[in-house]
């Protein structure tokens, strides 16, 4: 019988959350790049599925640091 596991309750793995726009604008509004820039991440990571990430979607993973308490990067989605 397979049993259901939210990947996300796994302690090695850090907080994923798909960005809103307007968060993208707060948090972005200063910086001189394109999202295509950004790390990329794929549509059919584990993590990515479980919170219903699509393409284009930009994450705010936040991690827990014992240096800089949390650090924080960005992905964008791919296919």
């Amino acid at each position: 019988m397979k049993s259901e596991f939210d990947i996300q309750e796994h302690m090695l793995v850090p907080k994923h959350e798909i960005m809103t726009e307007e968060e993208i604008s707060n948090e972005f509004s200063d910086v001189d790049y394109d999202f295509k820039d950004l790390p990329k991440i794929k549509v059919n990571d584990p993590v990515a599925k479980s919170i219903g990430a699509e393409p284009g979607n930009i994450l705010r993973i936040t991690r827990k640091s014992q240096t800089a308490g949390e650090f924080i990067t960005y992905r964008i989605v791919e296919l």
